[in-house]
């Protein structure tokens, strides 16, 4: 049973890669996969090398069980509604035809040019809000920008890494530095000033390289037709300009909302949702029905990717899985015992594993394994691993949240991401690494 709940996440992995060959949906193989290793789980505790911990503890395994799942289901429901919250606000955004206040003033088509406005415009926005709502907010802008499916996929790829590196080096910008923020591991101004340079370079070597190789491959991005870009809803620019500066700030607000209420993040972007529904529907309460309701809130929550929140749902539901069977403290255990007495090797590990599994609960082990004693508060092994954690999820494009969000919006396919952006992400990951060394020991 021990291996075969490894098996069943292995297979759900595989059938979520070969969606487009197999022509299933990812979000139905992710649920199946989510669902079968909880049952696994339910009916093979006993046979888990940690059910003697568990039995010591709660001598009901079902009960621990059940205990344990609705534990995750409510960490992962924190994340969905905050998802669902962040895509309605950038859908009425761009319902309204918002993106346009952007959109009219980038005029380049050269590829280099648009390529690098927009991984700078992601690294530091990422740094502001965090990486997911960032990837929302450019994924939806890069719809406008870009019509070429290769090259819109190209550039999703960039942004999922820019997100990813940006959100390293703050201490809001990724969940897992969150983490380590909050328990103390880390401080604000010593994790931007020890993270940011290997943030930078993790996302500065692929855009040198892509640079390079757009240079030789001279070609021009496609833009829209005029008549492509209008929109068939009424908006006036009115409209259009307070939409964007509206859901703007309500984004933005998030986490100056969590640091002054203490309260979770969803709860700030909820409050957004509720503000912006108050006003769509007083600005278009003169309007007739059939636009009005076009306009507001309600339609939104229709044209959301609802399989894409399945979709994390799915893969959460698997790996809270594998936490509560005690695989990824196991796993975490063995790259410890193994390689020790490096903090380099288990941290550049520990990347490399949170590109396959959520780096949440990968982060949640280490901390547990290491006492404060051991590593103080802003040791080289706390800033390694925020880094490591926070960038190593772009070497697959379900490896991280932005990653998750990007591939529901633009629909970036797993394999597609897998043979042209991968080796991207996996050089930029590994200069940030050498850049963090070089920054500490020279």
């Amino acid at each position: 049973m021990y291996l075969l709940i490894v098996a069943v996440f292995i297979v759900g992995y595989a059938l979520i890669a070969l969606e487009h060959p197999l022509k299933i949906d990812k979000a139905a193989s992710a649920l199946l996969t989510g669902a079968f290793c909880w049952i696994v789980l339910t009916f093979g505790i006993e046979s888990m090398p940690a059910f003697g911990e568990i039995a010591g503890t709660h001598p009901d395994t079902r009960s621990y069980i059940g205990h344990s799942l609705f534990e995750h289901l409510g960490k992962i429901a924190e994340i969905l509604f905050f998802l669902l919250g962040a895509m309605t606000i950038v859908e009425l955004v761009d319902v309204h035809d918002g993106f346009r206040v952007i959109t009219d003033r980038i005029a380049t088509k050269d590829r280099v040019k648009l390529l690098w406005i927009i991984s700078w415009v992601t690294f530091f926005l990422s740094a502001g809000l965090d990486n997911m709502t960032t990837a929302i907010v450019m994924s939806a802008l890069l719809r406008k920008l870009i019509r070429k499916k290769d090259n819109l996929w190209l550039f999703g790829g960039f942004v999922i890494i820019a997100a990813n590196a940006g959100g390293a080096w703050s201490p809001i910008g990724d969940v897992t530095t969150i983490m380590l923020w909050i328990g103390g591991q880390v401080t604000t101004v010593n994790i931007m000033k020890a993270t940011f340079l290997a943030s930078a370079a993790c996302m500065l070597a692929p855009l040198l390289i892509a640079t390079y190789l757009f240079r030789r491959k001279k070609e021009e991005l496609e833009a829209f037709e005029e008549t492509e870009m209008k929109s068939h809803r009424i908006t006036t620019p009115f409209e259009q300009n307070l939409l964007f500066f509206l859901g703007g700030a309500s984004l933005l607000s998030v986490p100056v909302f969590k640091a002054v209420t203490h309260m979770p993040p969803y709860m700030g972007v909820l409050l957004a949702v509720g503000v912006l529904w108050y006003i769509t529907e007083f600005i278009h309460r003169g309007k007739e029905d059939h636009q009005r309701k076009e306009l507001t809130v309600a339609a939104m929550l229709h044209r959301i990717d609802t399989p894409a929140i399945l979709f994390f749902l799915g893969i959460l539901l698997a790996v809270g899985s594998l936490d509560t069977s005690g695989h990824l403290h196991h796993m975490a255990a063995i790259i410890d015992h193994t390689f020790g007495g490096s903090i380099y090797i288990v941290n550049t590990l520990i990347g490399i594993l949170s590109a396959i599994v959520d780096n949440v609960p990968l982060v949640a082990a280490c901390m547990g394994m290491y006492e404060m004693t051991t590593y103080p508060p802003d040791h080289d092994f706390w800033e390694l691993l925020a880094y490591c954690a926070g960038t190593g999820g772009s070497m697959l494009i379900i490896g991280s949240a932005a990653g998750v969000v990007s591939m529901g919006i633009l629909k970036i396919d797993f394999l597609w991401y897998l043979k042209n952006i991968s080796l991207y992400a996996a050089i930029g990951y590994f200069a940030g690494i050498g850049v963090y060394y070089l920054q500490h020991h020279f």
